[in-house]
């Protein structure tokens, strides 16, 4: 296993603006987007059981026909810290310790991001989506609209609606809790992360396929005394979700690599890690660019093979790695749209 020295995460925190509290389609495409994500919940379900309540014998999750085991777990199965979840736009592992997802993931293509066509209740509108606490989870782990309530946190999407045009119901889901964690909402959820899911999205425009990866991070600190800990807020009362210090959006983005050879992909991946902070939006994006394995070192998550990572060109050097920054102003609504300053590739 790869392991980080403490002045790797000393560069986290005192490079840029690491420092936490410190910054005031068509039917085929549909199709083939679809099976992508009936593969990954095939592995999901494999690392994961589909969960249920525990209750009744025949509500009881079976792990093992080992006598044994069966027995030891005789008055009740304890179950997994994360629910594997498989919605219409994205899969997801849903942290019960931690009330938000420990992890989501996405499909892009130019296609599933266009309302279907021939939709007869027409094109999705998220002002016809509401937050909701997700009833697929069991009520004691689950995260609740009143945690959120003057807690001074955004409901962040994890998986944003705008990725979810396939009907109105995949838009829905991604308003559930369970695609929910706190985020500072001006300067970051409303502003510089905002742009940044725009970015994955733009991509489409560029490659094939687009994988996106999103995950909270609680990443330490060093302290005066020279220890490192993990210091985080807990909103809701009783307190009930945890607040990540950082998110991470991992990208691996696929195109053929010639016309004569569409059988063979060209990869692009590229990791980013952003602290849950109000960022300037001149920051450039690739000052948020980390090493895939140090997002899947601190999640405790293997988001590629080798193999895949050994493959993989920097995403920045294979397109721009460029935010659009949009600004309205209040008198017109006009947007006024300008990019951000890049360091060259």
């Amino acid at each position: 296993m790869m392991s980080f020295s403490p002045r790797f995460y000393d560069i986290l925190f005192k490079s840029g603006f690491f420092v936490v509290g410190g910054l005031a389609g068509s039917m085929i495409a549909t199709h083939h987007h679809h099976n992508n994500l009936k593969i990954l919940k095939q592995d999901l379900n494999i690392l994961h059981p589909p969960v249920v309540q525990f209750g009744a014998a025949k509500d009881k999750v079976e792990i093992s026909e080992d006598p044994y085991v069966k027995e030891v777990l005789k008055y009740g199965n304890p179950g997994p810290v994360a629910d594997a979840l498989a919605r219409k736009a994205y899969v997801a592992a849903y942290d019960r310790r931690l009330r938000h997802p420990a992890w989501t993931a996405e499909h892009l293509t130019a296609a599933s991001l266009r309302p279907p066509p021939t939709d007869p209740a027409g094109p999705p509108d998220r002002s016809k989506s509401l937050f909701a606490e997700d009833e697929d989870l069991p009520i004691p782990f689950r995260a609740r609209l009143q945690d959120y309530f003057k807690s001074g946190y955004d409901r962040g999407h994890m998986v944003p609606a705008a990725d979810a045009k396939l009907s109105q119901e995949a838009m829905d889901e991604t308003f559930l809790l369970s695609n929910i964690a706190p985020q500072v909402g001006d300067g970051f959820n409303r502003h510089y992360w905002a742009y940044l899911e725009d970015w994955c999205r733009r991509l489409t425009g560029t490659f094939a396929d687009v994988y996106v990866f999103t995950v909270p991070l609680y990443l330490p600190r060093l302290g005066t005394d020279g220890k490192w800990r993990v210091t985080h807020e807990v909103i809701g009362s009783p307190p009930n979700v945890a607040v990540p210090t950082h998110f991470a959006k991992v990208v691996l983005a696929s195109k053929p690599s010639s016309p004569s050879a569409p059988e063979t992909l060209e990869l692009s991946a590229g990791a980013f890690v952003l602290p849950n902070a109000s960022i300037p939006n001149i920051t450039p994006m690739d000052s948020f660019l980390m090493p895939i394995e140090a997002v899947e070192h601190a999640a405790g998550i293997l988001l590629f093979s080798k193999a895949v990572k050994a493959a993989a060109k920097p995403i920045c050097t294979t397109t721009k790695c460029e935010l659009i920054i949009r600004k309205f102003d209040d008198a017109q609504k006009k947007p006024n749209l300008r990019r951000t300053v890049s360091a060259p590739n």
